[in-house]
């Protein structure tokens, strides 16, 4: 199982930005899938997940702002960022679930202000 972010970068603080994650491979499902992020001098954090029946969580911190979302047939995970701030500077990882955790390689995004 792989997976693989892209769409990262560096923005000015309010813009937006998409990060797409392709999953491939053989897995007989996804329980989960969202992102997680990883901010300077912080462990990474869960900021965004779809659970089994489609709903969805996010942290506090993005509340408002970032929303997750999956293609199933494209096996791809979506996170649509808006009103980006300095504090979300960090490095990006899409995570899926099946009997076990997968996150990608992360991908850098940098908001200045």
């Amino acid at each position: 199982v792989q997976l693989e972010e892209s769409g990262g970068g560096s923005v000015q603080a309010g813009e937006s930005l998409t990060l797409s994650c392709a999953v491939t491979g053989n897995f007989f499902s996804i329980n989960a899938k969202g992102w997680y992020r990883q901010t300077p001098g912080k462990e990474r954090e869960l900021i965004a997940a779809i659970v089994t029946g489609g709903s969805t969580h996010y942290h506090d911190s993005v509340k408002g702002r970032f929303n997750v979302s999956g293609d199933n047939s494209a096996n791809t995970i979506l996170l649509q960022m808006n009103s980006l701030k300095p504090e979300d500077t960090g490095v990006y990882f899409c995570w899926i679930a099946t009997w076990t955790n997968y996150w990608g390689q992360g991908t850098q995004v940098t908001v200045s202000s």
